[in-house]
C-alpha cells in the first residue's frame, strides 16, 4: 500500500509540472489573457487552473491585474537571463578548466552561487582511479567548502551577515568551522591572498584549493577549484598548485572584462 500511495503521489507531482509549464508556455503567448481564453489555450478546466495560477501568482511568476488579465512577470526573465549566463560561463569555461585538470592532474570544479549553496555546473574528471565523487548539479554548503568560501568572500557585509543569520553551521567533519568570527577572519584571509582552501572541512580524506572568477565590475559570479585526496596531496607544492587555480580563475575573469585591481 505504501509503494502504492508513493507512485500515485509521484505520477501527482509530475502532472503538476507539466500543467505549470504548459499554462506557463501559453501566458507568454500573449501579453495578456483572461481566465477563459487561458483555459482554451491549456485544454485545463477553470477551477484547476485558477488554483495553479493563483500558486503562479503567489510565488512572483505570473500577474494578475485588475481586469483579471494574466501576464508573465520578469521574473521568468530573470531566471531565464541567469541559466543563459552560466551557459556562457560554462563554455567559456571548459577549456580553461581542462587545462587545469591536464596541469595538475586532479578533478576540477566549477560552482556557482545559487541561494544559501554553491551548485557544481562544470566538472573535470581526475585521470587517477581513485577520484573524488560528485557530479554536476550537486549542491555543497558554502561556508565548509573552498568554492562556498570563495563565493562568501564575495558578498557584502550586509548580504553575508544575512547569510550567517539564515544558516546553522553545521559540522561536517571534525575540521569544519562553526564559529562565526573564525569564519569572517578566514574570508578576510581569502580576499587578501585570493584563494581558499577546503582542509577535510566538507568530506574527511578530501582536501580542496579554490579560487575567484569575477567579472568586469570586480563581482565574484563563480568559483574554480581542484580537489585532492590526502594521501596524494603534497603540502609543499600547495603554492604552485593555488598559483595553478589562480592563474586559470583570472584567464576566465579576463573573458568576462575584469582587471586586476578592479
Amino acid at each position: 500500500m505504501k509503494r502504492e500511495t508513493t507512485v500515485k503521489e509521484e505520477r501527482q507531482q509530475t502532472s503538476g509540472v507539466i500543467r505549470t509549464i504548459a499554462i506557463l508556455e501559453a501566458l507568454s503567448r500573449h501579453r495578456a489573457i483572461n481566465l477563459e481564453n487561458l483555459a482554451k489555450s491549456t485544454g485545463l478546466p477553470k477551477a484547476t487552473l485558477l488554483r495553479f495560477l493563483s500558486t503562479l501568482v503567489g510565488l512572483g511568476y505570473v500577474h494578475r491585474d485588475n481586469a483579471d488579465q494574466y501576464s508573465l512577470t520578469l521574473k521568468m526573465f530573470s531566471v531565464g537571463s541567469r541559466g543563459l549566463e552560466h551557459l556562457d560561463l560554462i563554455n567559456l569555461a571548459n577549456p580553461i578548466a581542462q587545462s587545469l585538470c591536464d596541469r595538475l592532474g586532479e578533478t576540477v570544479h566549477m560552482g556557482v552561487l545559487e541561494e544559501d549553496e554553491a551548485v557544481y555546473v562544470l566538472k573535470k574528471e581526475s585521470s587517477f582511479t581513485i577520484r573524488m565523487y560528485s557530479r554536476v548539479g550537486k549542491s555543497i554548503p558554502l561556508y565548509c567548502t573552498a568554492i562556498g568560501k570563495v563565493l562568501l568572500s564575495g558578498m557584502d557585509e550586509g548580504e553575508l551577515s544575512s547569510y550567517l543569520n539564515r544558516v546553522t553551521l553545521r559540522p561536517f567533519t571534525p575540521n569544519t568551522i562553526r564559529d562565526r568570527e573564525q569564519l569572517a577572519e578566514e574570508l578576510d584571509l581569502i580576499r587578501e591572498r585570493g584563494w581558499a582552501q577546503d582542509n577535510e572541512e566538507h568530506e574527511m580524506g578530501t582536501l580542496c584549493i579554490g579560487a575567484p572568477i569575477k567579472d568586469y565590475s570586480g563581482s565574484v559570479i563563480a568559483a574554480m577549484s581542484v580537489s585532492w585526496p590526502m594521501f596524494r596531496y603534497n603540502e609543499e607544492e600547495e603554492k604552485r598548485n593555488a598559483n595553478a587555480i589562480r592563474e586559470a580563475s583570472r584567464t576566465l575573469s579576463a573573458l568576462f572584462g575584469h582587471t586586476e585591481g578592479v
